[in-house]
């Protein structure tokens, strides 16, 4: 037996059991799965919309928070400078900056939000909800921008400039009834296309009865 042999085998002596506990721990340790990689194995729940009714009840929640902060915001800013006597342009110029850098800040805030809460999801092993973070984002986005630019129209339109700020409160209020109109046709819809499955499903059972009572 050569010189090395022995001295492995007069260490492992020495070590006695504590070298076997320690070797069994490193092998639990590096056969043991990580449980945030099994989490994130986890079947997705995520599903595409096709069409644009299903796009628009995709992300019924991102265009109306977007619509309604944008419009309120905007107005907002509109009331204030205006009240501070200050000239058409710039009310304009103070309502779209504020449109862009709001409209922004919404949509990279509902997009960490998304991607906070499937780290969450995913350490917990919940399955996936969502994973297209970044079109959230771009939904609040261009709601925001879209429907807060509405009350900034009548800055556009020149000979209306001893009214603008009342044509502005008008817009506003017109766009905050239209988006609260479209959420409840989006609300009826579904409502209304879960009561037709539902009657579809009841109406084939009571066939398939039928049928079965008819045979016998």
């Amino acid at each position: 037996m050569c010189a090395s042999s022995v001295a492995k085998s007069a260490a492992a002596r020495e070590l006695g059991p504590a070298s076997g506990r320690t070797e069994q721990y490193a092998i639990e340790m590096s056969t043991t799965p990580d449980p945030v990689t099994v989490s994130a194995r986890a079947p997705s729940l995520h599903v595409d919309p096709t069409g644009m009714q299903n796009t628009l009840r995709h992300d019924i929640r991102d265009l109306i928070y977007g619509a309604n902060d944008g419009i309120l915001t905007t107005f907002a800013v509109i009331a204030g400078v205006t009240g501070g006597t200050l000239s058409g342009s710039t009310v304009l110029i103070v309502g779209l900056a504020n449109l862009l850098a709001d409209g922004l800040s919404m949509g990279v805030g509902n997009c960490l939000g998304i991607q906070a809460e499937e780290s969450v999801r995913t350490a917990e092993g919940l399955a996936e909800r969502e994973s297209r973070p970044a079109r959230h984002d771009a939904a609040t986005f261009l709601a925001s921008v879209v429907a807060g630019a509405l009350p900034l129209v009548p800055y556009l339109i020149p000979g209306v400039a001893t009214s603008r700020f009342g044509w502005s409160a008008v817009a506003a209020l017109v766009t905050l009834f239209g988006v609260g109109a479209a959420r409840a046709t989006v609300r009826r819809s579904l409502v209304a296309g879960r009561t037709g499955n539902a009657g579809l499903g009841r109406s084939g059972s009571g066939s398939g009865l039928r049928h079965r009572m008819a045979g016998g």
